[in-house]
């Protein structure tokens, strides 16, 4: 027997579990074309070059490689039947896309003479992950993404954080927390703590897990990856004095921008102070500790943050290098990327979704069928109800109307027309409201005006 689970690390969505998915995808859009954000679409797959060494070495890893097909894989495997263990990159040429942004550097360097001088986009489709499927975490979900191309000034980065800030308002969250962060702090850092240059990216990569695995798991990440024990100690007490600003709570932005001011240039230090003026209104908190492991970061870097999620349910930053992979000019590129399963799995648990989306029924009215010889008056009212706006669902095949209520109240329909020989006979209809239980004969149309109330 053929198993009926889905892929491991996939999903299956029942209708209750698509309709909550599309009214979070529907605030989203929303809120990012009122920032004057325009939709795009790019292909599931993209060629593996086009993806790798984007990511850095684990992300590298985590890329779900598709194999060559028909003679182009006869070929590789005939040149080195061995080549699968030695070399599995030389079995594969294309790639489930890893996130939405190289996708979009992809496009804007390819179709950059047919794209505004400022192009403001948004995506929302699916990323893949060859990753362990674990509790939230999946191989295959949704990206909520939006970006900005060609410019570098901080409005940029407070637009993002505006719009993303307003989605989660709107979306019924009031206790989120916009960390953010400068690669240039990061590096200063590493440099006042003695990191060799050549291991900032394995330390950035271990420091990006610091509030998933904590200081020790962090600290013995840091040595595995070459880190001196002294450099990681430094590191983890700038990072500890930090938490410790933000528990104390008072003037956190302000104590931290001193802390730094004898290690990290002007020149981000005013960047930053941009940003914290430009987004008034969203709650943004400075952490140094914030690194983002993805190697494409070149300036500033964002989370989302609530209590009660271990993870983010943002994330993104500025990558004013990764278009130019692609292609002879530098064009400067900030991006966030919200999380949409994350936010499902917080607004489930706290119970943040609205009646009418929690408890939503398919239809507004169902309409009986009473026998063979009415089935085709029944469809007539239904397309009678629906020409009026109405939601009609029929029940499928004549029954006793015990059952067909006891079917109709498992839909949670609000209505049903029950069209039995009399009131055929009559040219009427009986709707009855199934939360009050009272019945009135009316007319197709009057139905229609009861219904939609």
């Amino acid at each position: 027997m053929s198993k009926t689970n889905p892929a491991r690390g996939m999903r299956d969505f029942l209708p209750a579990d698509v309709r909550k998915r599309e009214y979070v995808i529907g605030v989203i859009k929303k809120v990012y074309e009122s920032y004057g954000f325009e939709p795009l679409e790019t292909p599931s797959v993209e060629n593996l070059e086009t993806l790798m060494g984007k990511y850095g070495e684990e992300g590298n890893q985590l890329i779900y490689k598709i194999l060559k097909r028909g003679e182009k894989l006869d070929a590789a495997l005939s040149e080195n039947p061995k080549s699968e263990i030695r070399n599995p990159q030389s079995l594969s040429d294309l790639a489930l896309r890893y996130d939405l942004t190289v996708p979009l550097a992809r496009v804007v360097a390819n179709r950059k003479n047919d794209i505004p001088k400022f192009f403001k986009r948004y995506q929302i489709q699916p990323v893949w992950r060859a990753d362990r499927p674990a509790k939230g975490r999946y191989r295959e979900f949704y990206q909520c993404d939006v970006d900005a191309i060609g410019s570098t000034s901080m409005v940029v980065e407070a637009e993002l954080i505006n719009a993303a800030s307003e989605i989660l308002t709107r979306l019924g969250f009031a206790d989120f927390v916009v960390r953010i962060n400068h690669r240039e702090i990061l590096t200063d850092i590493l440099d006042t703590a003695g990191v060799p240059a050549e291991l900032h990216g394995d330390a950035l990569v271990a420091i990006d897990k610091l509030d998933k695995i904590g200081n020790e798991g962090v600290a013995k990440e840091l040595a595995d990856r070459g880190v001196t024990d002294d450099a990681a100690g430094m590191l983890l007490t700038i990072f500890e004095q930090t938490q410790k600003i933000v528990d104390e709570g008072k003037d956190v932005n302000r104590t931290i921008v001193s802390n730094l001011i004898n290690i990290v240039s002007n020149e981000v230090l005013t960047s930053i102070g941009q940003i914290l003026k430009f987004a008034g209104k969203a709650p943004i908190q400075i952490d140094p500790s914030l690194a983002r492991g993805l190697s494409y970061y070149t300036g500033t870097i964002m989370e989302i943050n609530v209590p009660d999620l271990a993870g983010s349910l943002a994330g993104g930053g500025r990558y004013d290098g990764l278009i130019g992979m692609f292609g002879k000019e530098q064009i400067p590129a900030c991006g966030l990327s919200i999380g949409l399963e994350r936010i499902l799995v917080v607004m489930e648990e706290r119970g943040m979704f609205p009646p009418e989306i929690a408890d939503a029924a398919p239809a507004d009215v169902m309409v009986t069928i009473w026998s063979e010889e009415t089935i085709a008056e029944s469809l007539k009212l239904a397309d009678d109800l629906r020409s009026s706006g109405v939601r009609v669902t029929v029940y499928p095949e004549p029954d006793k109307f015990g059952k067909q209520m006891k079917y109709a109240d498992a839909l949670r329909v609000p209505y049903v027309a029950i069209l039995g020989e009399s009131e055929i006979a009559a040219g009427k209809v009986k709707l009855k409201n199934m939360k009050s239980g009272e019945e009135q004969m009316v007319s197709a149309s009057e139905a229609a005006g009861l219904i939609t109330g």
